[in-house]
């Protein structure tokens, strides 16, 4: 290798090297919120043996002791944000690094889950992590959580993922001063696509709409093909709640098609319109793992399509249909119409005396008797 060679990928090194210190201090910016871990004066901290947040609100956490020789009466974790206070118990474990206060909670939003789900309620903006521990006495202790949040390898999932039941982020940020605190987003207005059935003649859609104003039924379903804004095909869907259902329609779509076309969905209401897609997962790459199976229909109005329903790679509901040749199709549109004539239903042919009296059954002994 030349020295020119040589130079050139020491400099492509060190741009890779600066490239890496930009993007990582960056992410610290992004995970740093301007707040103070403790409000009054410093805290001590706690650092974490596990912290994370599986499924988009599951908490996981589990911290040391912080006096292992007396265990606490009792322990929780309160989440505090303006005034408010939310808590749940933390349970003592017995681990070969200690004894661990552990808690599994489930995270609520305050206004978009339901009223009975359990789990600490949170609303948006940013929470503190207090632990606190109660002796024997009575006396209180309070610790804050130190920051672990590190920069989440590319892989094949999300490292902060929105709920599945709320649509809300629940996501784990540093404070100025090295705590952890959550950071609570609410969701915005969404079509979320719970599903769909591939069947012979049709396919079958069920989604759930989010945080969008009530009556539901003034929301229609609107096809709109790719490439031509102006070419929409509009379906109502049925509705039970916030979820919808309704049947792709598919021989509007493929009218007049001659070659593959590209259909993407939408819910539309006056001005409003949101994207059916599946937005409520961790999958980082939806298109290459919810993978679907291509299936040939055929319609009710007799058209021969081979549809591709699945999600493009931002993760929207899109439908890629192609006509194909029916021979049932053109075999019937080939015949020739039938003869009215042929339909005329001939008269029998008169029955002489002598052949009735042959077909007659003959008498039983009994009818001889009578």
């Amino acid at each position: 290798m030349n020295d020119a060679l040589i130079a050139q990928a020491v400099k492509a090194v060190h741009r890779a090297r600066r490239t890496a210190g930009r993007v990582r201090r960056r992410v610290e910016r992004i995970n740093t919120v301007p707040a103070l871990g403790a409000r009054v004066g410093p805290r001590p901290t706690l650092p974490p043996v596990h912290l994370s947040l599986i499924s988009g609100r599951t908490l996981n956490l589990a911290v040391r002791c912080p006096f292992p020789g007396t265990p606490p009466e009792q322990a929780r974790l309160v989440f505090e944000h303006r005034g408010r206070r939310q808590s749940v118990t933390l349970a003592q474990e017995t681990h070969p690094e200690g004894l661990l206060l552990t808690t599994t909670a489930s995270l609520r939003h305050d206004v978009h889950d339901a009223p009975d789900a359990p789990g600490p309620r949170l609303s948006d903006g940013v929470w503190r992590l207090t632990v606190v521990t109660t002796d024997r006495a009575g006396n209180e202790s309070r610790f804050g959580i130190s920051d672990v949040t590190a920069t989440a390898p590319e892989g094949p999932t999300l490292p902060h993922s929105p709920s599945s039941t709320s649509g809300a982020v629940f996501r784990p940020v540093r404070s100025v001063d090295g705590h952890t605190m959550i950071k609570v987003s609410g969701p915005r207005e969404q079509a979320e696509l719970l599903g769909f059935d591939l069947y012979w003649d049709r396919v079958t859609v069920q989604g759930r709409l989010l945080t969008a104003a009530t009556p539901y039924a003034a929301w229609t379903v609107e096809a709109v093909r790719r490439g031509s804004s102006s070419a929409t095909v509009r379906v109502t869907p049925a509705w039970d709640g916030d979820r919808f259902t309704f049947d792709v329609p598919l021989d509007a779509m493929a009218g007049g098609a001659r070659t593959a076309r590209m259909w993407d969905f939408q819910l539309h209401r006056g001005r409003s319109k949101a994207r059916i897609g599946r937005r409520l997962t961790d999958v980082r790459h939806p298109k290459k793992v919810l993978r679907t199976p291509f299936r040939t229909i055929a319609t009710p109005a007799g058209a021969l399509l081979r549809v591709h329903a699945h999600l493009s790679p931002a993760g929207t509901f899109a439908v890629n249909l192609a006509p194909l040749p029916n021979p049932a199709a053109a075999r019937t549109a080939a015949a020739p119409p039938p003869d009215p004539a042929a339909r005329t239903t001939a008269a029998p042919p008169p029955v002489s005396p002598t052949a009735q009296s042959a077909a007659a059954p003959a008498p039983t002994p009994e009818d001889s008797a009578r």
